[in-house]
């Protein structure tokens, strides 16, 4: 490796990240061509996933590309798809070395890419910033691997973890700089998931607000039987972005052809007992191209999503707000019987943002991809 390897690698991340919510199927990559220290080129993956991070930044170095170092934070594709392989981009630019942090999981790829690439005398090196890569395509690396998108579950609780009183109240229990934050999360992520329960209870939008994005995410609501306001906010804004409703094999045809006539997707799910299967649900997320999916509520979906070992990430914000026992819980039912059976998260971090706590916390992998 050489000295400015790591800077250059830390800004094809940085530049990967503007991807994020907006490329799937395909993963968020970054490029940076450098060539004697100077930068000539700079790309990300654009909404939709194409053009390719390496396809923007060498359009921008141009000529000037032929004998540079390209950084890139995924190893290049070297199949035909919808676009020509990045890898013949790269060579008939006269690149002369690639460092990635690792191959591909893609079988489609899967170090075809590298193996090209060394074929027509570019050097490779891989294993630079490993753990920062891993951490920004974990979503993709899910889908591939697993056939479901990465899942982060929120949770915005008072001290005593509680997310609403008795009643129902529970506008705020996290302060406005908070909330201003969940939009941000919301931006990063293919899609925002919620239950029925909280559709009729809240009528939330689910969109990302107070600044500009390329798109939204598609907004999914659980619903067994369907049973949602047919004139909430989510169908009155089928126009601003799209919203998947995942059901039961027994809704009513009439609801569902209703939902239809809006505009919402449908997405037929099993069932499990009375619930809609929720394993074979994130399959199906999967099998639609998503690779991040952020589960904002409620309680029952939450527990069915963490009792079925679904939850990749947690966020928990914390409103400086005691409820009380009669508060409704953050979450439904686990059925736990010992303790040894409870999900485990480990913490990543903590912050501060203003009156509230943010947590977050992250199972620990269970496979490198290096």
């Amino acid at each position: 490796m050489r000295p400015d390897d790591a800077r250059h690698m830390l800004r094809a991340l940085e530049l990967g990240r503007r991807g994020m919510g907006n490329t799937w199927p395909n993963p968020a990559v970054g490029c940076v061509i450098v060539k004697e220290g100077t930068v000539l080129g700079e790309g990300w993956t654009k909404p939709g996933g194409r053009p390719h991070a390496e396809t923007e930044a060498l359009a921008e170095a141009g000529v000037q590309a032929r004998g540079a170092t390209a950084y890139v934070t995924l190893e290049p594709c070297a199949h035909h798809g919808l676009t020509p392989p990045c890898t013949d981009a790269l060579i008939a630019a006269g690149i002369v070395r690639v460092v990635a942090p690792f191959s591909d999981m893609d079988p489609r790829v899967s170090g075809r890419g590298f193996d090209r690439l060394r074929t027509a005398g570019i050097e490779v090196e891989t294993g630079l910033c490993v753990d920062e890569a891993e951490d920004d395509h974990a979503g993709f690396f899910c889908r591939v691997a697993n056939g479901c998108p990465l899942l982060t579950l929120k949770l915005a609780t008072s001290l005593d973890g509680r997310i609403a009183t008795a009643s129902g109240d529970s506008q705020w229990i996290t302060g406005p700089e908070t909330r201003a934050y969940v939009h941000r999360l919301r931006a990063i992520h293919d899609a925002v998931m919620v239950g029925a329960g909280t559709v009729r209870a809240d009528d939330p939008l689910l969109t990302v607000r107070g600044f500009d994005v390329p798109r939204q995410p598609v907004r999914i609501v659980v619903s067994r039987r369907l049973d949602l306001p047919r004139d909430g906010n989510l169908a009155r804004t089928l126009d601003q972005a799209p919203v998947w409703l995942c059901h039961g094999e027994d809704a009513p045809e009439e609801t569902l052809q209703a939902w239809q006539a809006l505009g919402a997707k449908l997405i037929c799910v099993p069932l499990h007992g009375r619930q809609v299967d929720i394993a074979a649900l994130m399959q199906a997320l999967g099998a639609e191209g998503l690779t991040r999916v952020f589960c904002e509520g409620g309680g029952e979906l939450a527990a069915s999503l963490l009792a079925a070992d679904l939850v990749e990430r947690l966020d928990l914000h914390m409103g400086g707000v005691v409820i009380g026992a009669e508060g409704r819980p953050a979450l439904g039912a686990l059925g736990l019987d010992r303790l040894s059976e409870a999900p485990r998260f480990a913490l990543k971090s903590v912050r501060q943002i203003g009156d509230d706590v943010v947590q977050s916390w992250a199972r620990q992998r269970r496979q490198s991809h290096a």
